[in-house]
C-alpha cells in the first residue's frame, strides 16, 4: 500500500475474493499468450501493489519485456497501458463481485458440476506442490524429453508436446505402439534422454504397459499421469501424478488430466527460470513479426 500513500489516496483494504473475481472477469474471454498469462497471474497474486505500477515495473517483476506488458493491455482491448491501469485500480479498489446463478441445474449443468468437483479434488491434492515441482524439474532437464500417449491419451500427449516445444529444444511425442515405439525409445535413450512422461487414461492400452516396460529396460525413468492410484501402469512408473477422470458423461472427460498437464508445464517453465522465459519471449516476438495469429 506504499504506492497508495505516495499518490495521496486513501483507499480501503479490498476484499481478496472480490478482487480475484473482478480480475478474472477482466481477463476472461481473451486468448492470452503464455507470456501474457504470466502477467495475468502476477496481477492476480499482487493486485494491490501492481495497481500503482508502471508497465516497466510490471515487466521487471514478471521477467518480460516492457512491450510485452503493453501488448498484454492491448490484448485485453485497451488503447494503452494507462487505460488498463485505471481499470485495474477500479477492479481492485471498487466494484462488486458478480452473483452466482441460483436456478435449479439441468442435466448438463449437473454433469459440469460433477466435473467441477473433480477439479476441486485435483486442486486439493496439489496443496503440497513439492512432488509436482520435483517432477517438473526432472522433465525440464531431460534432453530429449519424451512424451508418450497411445489411443485416447495421444491428443493430450500432443498438446503437452506442442506447448513444451516452445521452451525446450528437443521434445518427442510418441503415439505409435509396437516395435516403432521401442525403436524411438531406444534411440532417445542413446541420445541422452533420462525421462519419459507417459499419459495413461482409461481405457488403458496394453501397448502402453509394454512401452513403459521397454522404456525401463533401456534405462529411462517414467513419470506417469493417470487417474488411479493402483494398477499395472503404476507399477511401471517412478513418479505418479494423479488427476481424476470424470465418467458421468457419455464419454470420459479429461478436464482433470488436462489441467494437471498445464500445471506441470507451468511448473517446468518456472524451473527453467530466465532461460524458459527468454524462449517464450522470442516466440512471441517472432509470431508478432510474422503475423502468425489473427488480431484480437
Amino acid at each position: 500500500m506504499g504506492r497508495a500513500r505516495e499518490t495521496g489516496q486513501s483507499l480501503a483494504v479490498p476484499d481478496a475474493s472480490r478482487v480475484a473475481a473482478n480480475l478474472r472477469e477482466l481477463f476472461d474471454g481473451h486468448r492470452l499468450s503464455p507470456s501474457q498469462r504470466r502477467i495475468a497471474r502476477y496481477l492476480l497474486d499482487h493486485a494491490q501493489e501492481a495497481a500503482f505500477f508502471t508497465s516497466a515495473d510490471i515487466a521487471e517483476r514478471v521477467g518480460v519485456s516492457q512491450p510485452s506488458v503493453t501488448r498484454f493491455a492491448a490484448a485485453l482491448g485497451f488503447r494503452g497501458f494507462p487505460e488498463f491501469r485505471d481499470t485495474l485500480r477500479s477492479s481492485v479498489f471498487g466494484g462488486a463481485q458478480r452473483s452466482l446463478p441460483t436456478e435449479d441445474l439441468n442435466e448438463i449443468q449437473a454433469l459440469v458440476t460433477s466435473e467441477i468437483r473433480d477439479l476441486e479434488r485435483l486442486r486439493d491434492g496439489l496443496r503440497d506442490p513439492s512432488q509436482l515441482r520435483e517432477v517438473a524439474g526432472r522433465l525440464a532437464r531431460s534432453r530429449p524429453l519424451l512424451v508418450m500417449g497411445l489411443r485416447i491419451s495421444a491428443p493430450l500427449a500432443h498438446l503437452f508436446g506442442y506447448l513444451a516445444e516452445k521452451v525446450l529444444p528437443d521434445v518427442r511425442v510418441l503415439d505409435v505402439a509396437g516395435s516403432t515405439l521401442e525403436d524411438r525409445l531406444s534411440r532417445a535413450a542413446e541420445s541422452g534422454a533420462e525421462w519419459v512422461l507417459a499419459i495413461g487414461l482409461p481405457r488403458y492400452p496394453r501397448e502402453l504397459a509394454e512401452g513403459l516396460t521397454w522404456a525401463r529396460r533401456v534405462g529411462l525413468k517414467v513419470a506417469l499421469i493417470t487417474d488411479q492410484p493402483v494398477g499395472r501402469l503404476i507399477d511401471l512408473a517412478d513418479e505418479v501424478l494423479l488427476a481424476p477422470v470424470s465418467s458421468d458423461f457419455a464419454f470420459d472427460s479429461h478436464a482433470g488430466p488436462t489441467v494437471l498437464c498445464t500445471a506441470l508445464l507451468h511448473t517446468m517453465l518456472d524451473s527453467l527460470a530466465t532461460e524458459g522465459q527468454a524462449q517464450l519471449e522470442a516466440f512471441d516476438d517472432s509470431a508478432t513479426q510474422r503475423q502468425i495469429f489473427l488480431p484480437y
